[in-house]
């Protein structure tokens, strides 16, 4: 059976991925900062779960080894933080720790296996506020940490061993508790890019970036 493993699975778009990958019969993990909520998550979704925090990289190896074969892997998890860079400095730091230093690391952690496996599939969410394209809008070091992982997922497939394919996509405008009570989208509609991605375009479609299955510039 395909094994993904979906980071901040236990609320908002995370949850839908994973609730949306189990309908599919994908045997899904989700990994979750609180150990207590996500327990209760994983067992309503009916899945397993991981104590992954991506600001505590000393989770992250034990995390990967609970986990087990990792098939596909879905960088979900986020932060927004809305301070300045210059006034809050650390604030970019953390965004880029949890946005771009964690997904490579657990990409790193996931690819001995989908290497020898020959397949493996890598999706991460990042968000239009990352591209060139549409400006590198938003608050804070948010933009400045997608446009990071942006560029991660645009020039990785020149290292992945074949088979292996990374793409990025961003779910929109989402009603979570990060986008808020007026995000016009529903979580399963912020989901639904990422489960096709993860099980429905073909294996060589790689280094890219989608919004509603369409190809976006970066």
């Amino acid at each position: 059976m395909v094994r993904a493993l979906v980071t901040g699975g236990n609320r908002g778009i995370g949850y839908a991925i994973a609730q949306g990958l189990i309908a599919r019969g994908v045997d899904v993990v989700i990994g979750v900062r609180d150990a207590q909520a996500g327990a209760a998550v994983a067992e309503t979704l009916g899945c397993a779960w991981v104590h992954l925090d991506l600001e505590a990289p000393e989770t992250f190896d034990p995390a990967i080894a609970a986990a087990g074969d990792i098939d596909i892997l879905i960088n979900n998890a986020g932060i927004l933080i809305e301070d300045s860079m210059i006034d809050n400095p650390d604030g970019l730091r953390r965004s880029m720790q949890v946005m771009f230093h964690a997904p490579f690391d657990l990409i790193c952690g996931v690819l001995p296996y989908m290497t020898r496996a020959g397949a493996g599939r890598i999706i991460n969410l990042t968000s239009g506020w990352g591209t060139y394209d549409e400006g590198m809008e938003g608050p804070g070091g948010y933009g400045v940490a997608k446009a990071a992982l942006n560029a991660l997922s645009y020039a990785l497939p020149r290292d992945l061993p074949s088979g292996v394919s990374v793409n990025a996509m961003c779910p929109g405008w989402v009603h979570t508790r990060m986008g808020g009570k007026a995000a016009p989208r529903t979580p399963e509609e912020g989901a639904d890019t990422a489960i096709w991605l993860a099980l429905d375009v073909p294996g060589d479609v790689t280094g890219k970036f989608f919004r509603d299955r369409q190809e976006k510039a970066w």
